[in-house]
């Protein structure tokens, strides 16, 4: 079948489509299965057409769609009949310009883009559910992640400052954009799911936002509901245990080459907190616990913070190289890894991503696990600060148990050994 025939055929079929749904939704009846299709088709005609008399022949179409959509909305008003809204209007407009895209032979933007006119349509009450459960506080967030990500990032220099040449703000903010995304979709996933959404949810979304926030809420309620110590116990290590697939995830993204030789033992390690967690779960069922309210994680004062610490490490990384060799990293990872484990992890991945580095894949698990295991000595201290007695009762036995497995791993885990599942990923 000549393609200009499947172009026809496509555009049909995504009008009747839309128009299939807007027959059944739309009580004005503007536009249904006929006339949905027709201009989608009359879209696809302009565009094969505009191939031999130029593309004003679309503007002149888009126009005259335009000015009947005008008349018949004045005709509502004539009559003085109720019709909120200009969702049908608009997707008949956007139906026409997929139509004459489907001229141009793109075939798959224009099919993505007619599934997704259908359901925007057809989940109307779902997402007008969905916002007007947002607040004031959550739009905010959102409009501060699209400062962090799509204002702020374009506009910086993409190029090296800075002592030893290793501050590049472009990527160095991509790196901030990284950690926020991931952070905000926990927060959104916590705010759609609600406050009590169970304690392993919890404490899996309290691994996405922040393990080490997660465990600082948790330790000062532990003082206040002495009775759900195992359940608060269950959920701090489930957001640790998630920070070490946190750190997985951040080395696949910057480095997939390495996971070969990198996840094995970081794997080890996540198996060792589901080992603790299942054990603690059958000791005794914990009840369901409410998860205290998180902090934004899109503020912009909380990426500009984050943004600072990567600088630094970035430095000290750079500098604990130049003059102490590679042992000096792993100083800097035991001092960064108390406040935050994401900026070692990213600074030591592109490090091992650079051959004039000089940091082996072996050296890079090791260097990003005792910040790891360093966050896990901050966390503990946290909750020997802030939490119960009968809190640091259970924890100080768990997380030993985690630190004895992380650096019986540094000490004997070979130097060069890799699983052959992961070379997938090289």
């Amino acid at each position: 079948m000549p393609d200009v025939f499947i172009s026809l055929l496509i555009s049909l079929g995504l009008g009747l489509l839309v128009g299939l749904q807007r027959e059944h939704a739309d009580q004005a009846r503007i536009a249904g299965i006929r006339t949905f299709p027709l201009v989608t088709l009359l879209g696809t005609m302009t565009g094969l057409l505009a191939h031999d008399f130029g593309g004003w022949i679309i503007a002149a179409g888009l126009l005259t769609l335009g000015g009947l959509l005008f008349a018949v909305n004045f005709k509502f008003l004539d009559r003085k009949v109720l019709h909120p809204g200009q969702t049908t209007e608009v997707a008949l407009l956007v139906m026409y310009c997929i139509g004459a895209y489907l001229a141009t032979g793109q075939r798959a933007p224009a099919l993505v883009m007619g599934g997704l006119v259908m359901v925007l349509l057809y989940f109307k009450q779902p997402l007008h559910q969905f916002a007007e459960r947002l607040g004031q506080r959550n739009v905010h967030a959102i409009v501060q992640f699209v400062i962090v990500a799509l204002i702020i990032l374009p506009v910086l220099p993409d190029r090296t400052f800075g002592p030893y040449d290793v501050l590049n703000p472009r990527q160095l903010w991509l790196i901030v954009v990284l950690i926020v995304g991931v952070s905000v979709g926990g927060y959104f996933i916590y705010k759609l799911v609600g406050h009590k959404a169970g304690t392993f949810l919890n404490g899996l979304l309290g691994g996405v936002i922040s393990s080490t926030a997660t465990t600082i809420s948790y330790a000062r309620m532990s003082r206040a509901d002495a009775g759900n110590v195992r359940a608060t116990v269950l959920v701090i290590l489930i957001a640790s245990g998630v920070s070490f697939v946190r750190v997985l995830v951040e080395v696949f993204a910057i480095l997939p080459q390495a996971l070969p030789q990198v996840g094995p033992p970081l794997l080890l390690m996540v198996g060792l907190f589901a080992c603790l967690i299942v054990f603690l779960s059958f000791f005794r069922t914990p009840p369901q616990e409410p998860m205290p309210e998180p902090e934004n994680p899109a503020q912009l004062k909380s990426a500009v913070v984050f943004g600072l610490i990567f600088a630094v490490v970035l430095l000290a990384t750079a500098a604990a190289r130049d003059y102490l060799g590679n042992k000096g990293l792993y100083g800097v990872a035991l001092f960064s890894g108390l406040t935050d484990v994401d900026a070692i992890t990213i600074s030591i991945a592109q490090m091992a991503g650079e051959e004039e580095a000089g940091v082996s894949y072996a050296d890079a698990w090791r260097l990003i696990l005792i910040g790891s295991l360093a966050n896990m000595l901050f966390k503990g201290g946290a909750v020997a600060v802030l939490g119960s007695r009968a809190l640091l009762r259970w924890v100080v036995p768990l997380w030993s148990a985690v630190l004895v497995g992380g650096l019986l791993l540094i000490l004997l885990w070979p130097a060069e050994t890799e699983w052959s599942f992961l070379r997938l990923f090289r």
